[in-house]
């Protein structure tokens, strides 16, 4: 009885992915503000250059397919280019971004270079994974034209700096890297004249209440009197800079408003008082507190970051100058003299 051995040869079609060996991606970021009504927008565009390089480490000739994600879904690429060790190839997009395929020979890597051009707003971002990922031979340069730079929370910070003219060139370089962090970059942003205003006026009650305080420590020291109905009218002129800005912030430059509004209310108060008091206390007196409580304290919101403390060591210069002034005033004797008497009735 004769047996036959019978040998079948079978093509099983495998899916793997092939490793990363290096990265080298270039970013050109160009701020552009934009304004719309109030509010100023960090519209950008990015110009970006990837190259990547794969191994396959398979001993025999590999089929691969490039999936290349797009960043989001939302926007607008422009001038896309795909090269394969420095031929350009043909890819097909799809809804979650373009596929290109080649031939990899054996245990030979593949340079895989793609290139775009897109709009963003307030921030930029490479994610580096979904989670944990490992990065072999990473590089990542950024060249930027502006100087106020800054660095979204939980993003790799930039491992070399270079100032440019009008920009920084930075630089991630790293030679294995795991991490679940992304790199990124935070527009910087341009006052916004709204939402300034709006600031300065909610707190415009406690510039007042600064000035007033401030007035009454004067007038007690200089021995004037000051009716209710002319704080009221201080008061008035003191809300003009707040109304007049809300309104002119729209129409000219947020600086340019600033002053204007300053001047105007500062005019007011000095032509009133004059006519009040006297010229010399209007001009010397009230208007240096104006200057000082409702200018200085406003254009304290202009500097960023800094408008609470600006505002807390004026109080406690104001405090401690008006302890000083008035520490050897006796009040009641002070407030006692200015009181009514009152007469004893007649009897009938």
């Amino acid at each position: 009885m004769n047996e036959k051995v019978v040998k079948k040869l079978e093509t099983v079609d495998r899916t793997s992915i092939l490793p990363m060996e290096t990265s080298d991606i270039h970013v050109g970021l160009d701020l552009e503000h934009r304004q719309k009504g109030l509010l100023w927008y960090s519209t950008y565009t990015v110009n970006f250059s990837g190259e990547y390089t794969y191994r396959n480490s398979e001993s025999s000739r590999q089929s691969v397919t490039f999936d290349l994600k797009y960043p989001a879904q939302h926007a607008i690429y422009d001038g896309v280019s795909v090269e394969i060790d420095g031929k350009p190839v043909a890819f097909t997009p799809y809804q979650s971004g373009i596929l290109a395929d080649a031939n990899v020979g054996a245990n030979q890597t593949a340079r895989l270079r793609v290139a775009y051009r897109s709009h963003g707003l307030d921030s930029w971002s490479y994610k580096m994974g979904d989670d944990v990922a490992q990065w072999r031979n990473f590089k990542l340069t950024m060249t930027t034209n502006f100087e106020d730079i800054d660095f979204p929370n939980n993003a790799l910070s930039p491992t070399e700096k270079h100032e440019l003219q009008h920009g920084w060139d930075l630089v991630w370089r790293y030679q294995t890297l795991i991490s679940g962090f992304e790199i990124g970059m935070v527009m910087p942003e341009k006052l916004q004249p709204g939402p300034l205003a709006s600031e300065i006026s909610y707190f415009a009650p406690v510039s007042l209440l600064l000035f007033f305080f401030v007035m009454f420590t004067i007038t007690t020291l200089r021995n004037i009197e000051l009716h209710p109905m002319n704080y009221f009218f201080l008061a008035a002129a003191f809300f003009a800079f707040h109304l007049l800005l809300a309104y002119s912030v729209d129409r000219i430059s947020i600086h340019l408003a600033f002053l204007l509004c300053s001047a105007v209310s500062i005019f007011l108060v000095i032509s009133y008082l004059r006519l009040v008091v006297g010229l010399r206390f209007a001009m010397f007196e009230a208007g240096l507190a104006q200057f000082v409580y409702l200018v200085l304290f406003s254009y304290s919101f202009f500097l960023k970051g800094f408008t609470g403390l600006a505002i807390t060591l004026g109080c406690i210069v104001t405090l401690f100058i008006a302890m000083q002034a008035t520490g050897a005033i006796r009040w009641k004797e002070r407030f006692s003299g200015s009181a009514m008497a009152i007469a004893p009735a007649k009897a009938v």
